[in-house]
């Protein structure tokens, strides 16, 4: 067998949501999504692993909605994912059990502004060009968004939160567009939890910056 057809019955219709089909790899994308980002709230180390899950399912699901930057940027999500999985358990230093949460400087902000400027632009002009996407624009800004805010998750700065609720206001009403209602709903799922890691992570920080005086005293 080849691998389009193994992969042919996680297409296949499973239910029904507002009359368009919902399939196999939208219901699976959804349940694991959510589980990350839940445990990407908690800073739980499993969320690594079951994000490259989400992100294989995405793949497949966003490649056959002509979401192809969106599709792509799972790819380069697997290869962060090694890389925060990496970061998270040995970013912290010689004796250091983990990477702290931190605020994130002014010199990265830079970084991350330019970079997300620079790559929304890129892959407006290389989507319009190269592909048959009916929305260019709007699928490189949560491209560009989704890019910075895992960096800033992989390193563990408070703010990659903000970046994520910024792409889910833009996902939820593009993925209702592109009639992928349960992946819209998710996305609204996401941005609750975006909120709660927002919330843990500023507390966390928060400690961190209040640990060594509690020391000295």
């Amino acid at each position: 067998m080849s691998l389009a057809e193994y992969l042919d019955p996680l297409q296949q219709p499973l239910v029904t949501v507002l009359g368009t089909p919902v399939s196999w790899t939208e219901v699976l994308g959804f349940g694991s999504g959510a589980l990350c980002v839940w445990l990407v709230a908690r800073q739980h180390l499993a969320n690594w692993p079951i994000g490259i899950a989400n992100n294989v399912f995405f793949i497949l699901l966003f490649t056959q909605s002509g979401l192809y930057a969106d599709a792509g940027l799972q790819i380069v999500f697997i290869a962060l994912a090694a890389y925060g999985w990496w970061t998270w358990t040995h970013g912290g230093g010689p004796g250091s059990p983990g990477l702290p949460v931190r605020r994130t400087t002014r010199t990265e902000w830079a970084w991350l502004l330019a970079a997300g400027a620079v790559g929304t632009l890129a892959l407006t002009v290389l989507l319009a060009r190269a592909t048959d996407s009916t929305v260019p624009f709007w699928d490189a800004l949560t491209t560009a968004l989704s890019l910075t805010a895992t960096y800033g998750q992989c390193r563990k700065l408070v703010e990659s939160w903000w970046l994520w609720i910024a792409a889910d206001v833009v996902y939820i009403p593009l993925y209702a567009y592109k009639e992928l209602y349960l992946t819209s709903l998710l996305y609204c799922g996401f941005l609750t939890l975006c909120l709660i890691g927002l919330r843990n992570w500023r507390r966390d920080a928060a400690g961190e910056r209040r640990e060594p005086v509690g020391a000295v005293a």
